[in-house]
């Protein structure tokens, strides 16, 4: 079955344009991971910039810093998952309506 090239350049050409819209959407996703049941949780926003870390009053214990520090980076890490999973869907919906096949991207 012979491909288009002209066809695939016009798709590309979509796909550009989607991209565009996909980092303007970005810009308005907000996810908060959270690690120890709550006690550390991280807002993190579409563009994977921290905007606030909360720590709840119990998790502070100046005996065990290394637990609140595998806190902080359990929560980052879970925010971090969670804004993939939004950016991959967000992905998916773009070369879906373009006919590109899933993970043809990388995502």
């Amino acid at each position: 079955m012979a491909t288009n090239p002209f066809e695939m350049l016009k798709q590309l050409q979509g796909l550009q344009s989607r991209v565009g819209e996909i980092q303007e959407k970005l810009k308005n996703v907000h996810v908060t991971g959270s690690a120890g049941g709550g006690m550390v949780t991280v807002e993190m926003n579409g563009q994977m910039q921290v905007e606030k870390v909360t720590i709840a009053p119990e998790a502070v214990d100046p005996r065990d810093v290394p637990m609140l520090q595998d806190l902080v980076l359990a929560a980052i890490t879970d925010a971090l998952a969670r804004l993939k999973e939004k950016i991959r869907d967000e992905v998916s919906q773009a070369t879906g309506m373009l006919g590109l096949p899933p993970g043809m991207l990388g995502f």
